[in-house]
């Protein structure tokens, strides 16, 4: 087990500095640069940059060198004294910036994670031991609609009814009122009037993409030879179902946790930018739009590093929990 945990955090190494090259090469790819994206945003106010206030700014921000040598001194930066650089547009360091909306970003997807498993999974395993039933044929019919209809959509339904109802715009984690204000009852019952909108906005393609994945898995398990054998043998449904085929079907289930741990950290880009939300996702698209290579590289190489790291969780809970993988996994290791 340790032979095979150390060669795989080798290639967990290799993974991100080749994770690092590609995302800071694509993010240098369009036209110019960020001082090129400062003299539009000033040509728009009406005013310019002559030339040698333009190369001045770009010796400043140390663009003036080739996309290599800036690659160079960002990756050192980070290996050497675990430093994530300076935001052009912000002035600020990297850190400074990701660290204020970092709780409420795992916050938000966290509540969103934990109600979207425990909406799905007890619908799943229904559908899948009732097939063919009303509740199977209404479970799967909605969760097509889940999947099918986009996330900015449903928040843009929201927002037309609130305003509609209510004469306000949906927005934010908190009312202005409470948001500079310290943690007690009345901020707390605030944060959870607000934290629905985007729980049910952002779940909703979760809840029908897990129901999905654990009916189908499920379904299959309960047509194996080792069920109906089972069966033969007299074991009682309810136990047959939680020792066999359940536990076998939560395989993809648990490999999932790959690309949940990025989403506990950026959250859902998209809707973030629609209601106003305090999470990461806002700030990696403007980092982007603005060409901010050092706040952007930053964010996608912390969820290129969450994503390998939750692959690794999901190889060895997937080795505990189904003994052909771990099996596998070991004969692998041994040669």
């Amino acid at each position: 087990m340790l032979r095979y945990l150390g060669r795989r955090v080798l290639y967990m190494a290799a993974t991100l500095l080749a994770i690092s090259l590609v995302v800071f090469v694509v993010i240098s790819l369009p036209p110019g640069d960020f001082v090129t994206a400062l003299q539009a945003k000033y040509s728009t106010q009406g005013q310019g940059l002559s030339a040698d206030d333009l190369e001045n700014l770009r010796v400043r921000y140390g663009l003036d060198g080739n996309i290599l040598a800036q690659y160079g001194h960002w990756f050192s930066q980070i290996v050497l004294h675990g430093d994530l650089g300076t935001s052009f547009e912000f002035e600020k360091p990297v850190a400074d910036i990701v660290g204020p909306r970092l709780g409420a970003t795992i916050g938000v997807s966290l509540a969103t994670l934990i109600v979207t498993w425990a909406i799905a999974f007890p619908i799943g395993v229904y559908s899948a031991v009732k097939q063919r039933s009303i509740g199977d044929y209404t479970a799967t019919t909605v969760g097509f609609l889940g999947l099918a209809t986009p996330n900015f959509l449903i928040a843009l339904v929201f927002i037309y009814f609130s305003v509609s109802w209510f004469g306000s715009v949906p927005s934010g984690l908190c009312s202005p009122e409470w948001c500079d204000s310290a943690w007690n009852l009345g901020k707390l019952l605030d944060l959870l009037g607000h934290l629905w909108i985007p729980m049910i906005v952002i779940g909703t393609a979760g809840v029908a993409g897990v129901v999905r994945i654990i009916r189908n898995n499920l379904l299959d398990e309960l047509h194996r030879p080792y069920v109906t054998a089972a069966r033969a043998r007299g074991v009682p449904e309810k136990q047959l179902l939680r020792r066999y085929p359940l536990r076998v079907a939560l395989n993809p289930f648990v490999s999932t946790i790959g690309w949940v741990l990025p989403l506990l950290l950026v959250g859902d880009i998209v809707v973030g930018q629609i209601l106003s939300l305090p999470t990461l996702g806002p700030i990696l698209l403007g980092a982007l739009r603005s060409q901010d290579m050092y706040l952007a590289g930053s964010i996608i190489m912390i969820l290129s590093m969450l994503t390998v790291i939750g692959t690794l969780i999901s190889d060895l809970l997937l080795g505990w929990l189904d003994p052909r993988i771990r099996l596998m996994g070991m004969n692998g290791a041994r040669q």
